[in-house]
């Protein structure tokens, strides 16, 4: 049996590959920054957690000495960073650092691809700056290098999806010119387990992607086409880099921080020229369109595994899973179940997303646009699953902290920015009897007091005819 470490455990790939690795029949130690997360098999033998966030060394719980090999899957592009390769930096010796008290024999890292070292943006430049502290260790490192990776739940597949179902007409900048040969998770997937303790794979860097290089233009156009939808495509030359995140985090459910970086990225063409990883792990990977139609099939079935949402994200830290009382402000709603206390569960498991609030979703949505011109992650319109929950999964603008639906807790804390820190707590009480609701905000000094006053009346019909609407 193997021993493998997985960090960015919770993220878009990280949790995917996890799954991969158990039906493999390998022990493995997931890094997370929340004890509280759940994987979906949470309950297996062979899955163990290890608490701690890379950006703090100390704070990571030890890794296993006699691990054999570890992956490394983090990344800093869930806020903008004055500098996103220093952050990268840190976090990447500290990593090492950790490693070498192991008996760790491969790193195995996913990057992005690298067509010209002089020129690349800052995303590409801070993951290439990776790839050599990692090198530069005493562990043997493996690196993967992809291009934009196709399937249900990640950024570069959610902002092609939102662009092209939203927009008849598409002006465009010039980078949509530009090439990448789009893979899919499932391919990259094989790649990652292929190259596992492979000694072949030992210090080696591999490109892997799809069987078609392809414009971003016949990326979006593609697309519409096998959603059998008319668009149009205009380039204009004014649209700059900045300008293109702007609207993009306008029009998809993207924070703008992924699509900043990623519209930096794509002024790089992003082709794989190191064709060795076909002598070493010969495969067949699938053409666009089948990725494409893997990705709505689990989307259809509501078997979204994993979104680029998921990866834990908050800044300030946690301790426990209570709701905190002291010097916080309150809305408490209790209301008498009309039915069955198990109907009221459901219907608060299922908020968010296109299930909606309850209570003025057109207020939710106004706040999650204000969220986003602040430069928040904004009001995602989505969830993994419509109707089911898991600890660190992400409805719109919330993260779940506790969801417990067998005696019906669920508890949400805020992403959005605010000058305070904000929870969301449902409750059946009283031997089933009753809903208990409760919204509660710890402001950040008088602009906090000035934020939760000035809403108070919003709050007021929006938290009681939620409440009510639910019970």
């Amino acid at each position: 049996m193997t021993k493998i470490i997985v960090t960015g455990a919770t993220g878009f790939i990280g949790k995917r590959l996890i799954y991969s690795l158990l039906e493999e029949g390998h022990e493995v130690f997931a890094l997370v920054r929340n004890r509280e997360v759940k994987f979906k098999q949470s309950n297996h033998g062979l899955l163990h957690l290890i608490v701690g966030d890379l950006r703090d060394k100390e704070s990571v719980e030890p890794f296993p000495k006699d691990a054999e090999a570890v992956y490394y899957l983090v990344h800093s592009m869930g806020q903008l960073q004055e500098n996103l390769s220093d952050a990268e930096k840190k976090v990447a010796q500290n990593f090492i650092e950790i490693l070498n008290h192991t008996d760790c024999k491969q790193i195995i890292y996913l990057g992005g691809i690298v067509e010209d070292e002089t020129k690349l943006s800052p995303h590409l430049y801070s993951r290439f700056k990776v790839e050599k502290i990692l090198q530069e260790g005493a562990v043997p490192c493996t690196i993967l290098r992809a291009s934009i990776i196709i399937g249900a739940g990640s950024a570069s597949f959610e902002i092609i999806r939102d662009l092209t179902e939203k927009l008849p007409i598409m002006i465009a900048p010039k980078w949509v010119k530009n090439y990448c040969q789009p893979i899919s998770i499932r391919d990259v997937l094989f790649y990652l387990t292929g190259v596992l303790l492979n000694t072949s794979a030992y210090g080696k860097t591999f490109d892997i992607g799809g069987p078609e290089i392809l414009s971003f233009r016949e990326v979006l156009l593609r697309y519409a086409a096998f959603r059998k939808l008319k668009r149009f495509i205009i380039n204009v030359p004014v649209l700059t880099p900045k300008l293109s995140s702007y609207w993009l985090v306008l029009i998809t459910s993207v924070k703008f921080s992924i699509c900043s970086y990623l519209v930096e990225s794509m002024k790089h063409n992003t082709r794989k020229l190191n064709h060795s990883i076909d002598d070493l792990l010969p495969h067949e990977c699938i053409k666009y369109e089948k990725a494409l139609e893997n990705a709505f099939q689990k989307i259809s079935q509501n078997e979204v595994i994993s979104t680029w949402m998921d990866a834990w994200d908050l800044r300030t830290p946690i301790s426990g899973i209570n709701v905190p009382e002291e010097g916080c402000l309150k809305d408490v709603q209790i209301v008498k179940i009309i039915g069955s206390p198990e109907a009221v569960i459901e219907r608060f498991w299922s908020i968010g997303g296109s299930n909606g609030w309850y209570s003025m979703n057109w207020a939710w949505r106004l706040r999650g646009f204000i969220d986003k011109l602040m430069g928040g992650i904004g009001f995602n319109i989505g969830r993994r699953d419509p109707y089911n929950l898991e600890v660190g999964d992400s409805i719109d603008f919330w993260r779940v902290l506790l969801a417990d639906k067998k005696v019906g807790h669920l508890i949400l804390y805020a992403q959005m920015k605010m000058p305070g820190e904000a929870w969301l707590e449902f409750e059946i009480i009283d031997g089933g009897k009753f809903l208990k609701q409760s919204a509660t905000f710890r402001p950040k000094g008088i602009f906090g007091l000035v934020y939760w006053y000035m809403l108070l009346p919003f709050h007021c019909i929006i938290f009681k005819n939620m409440a009510r609407s639910i019970a």
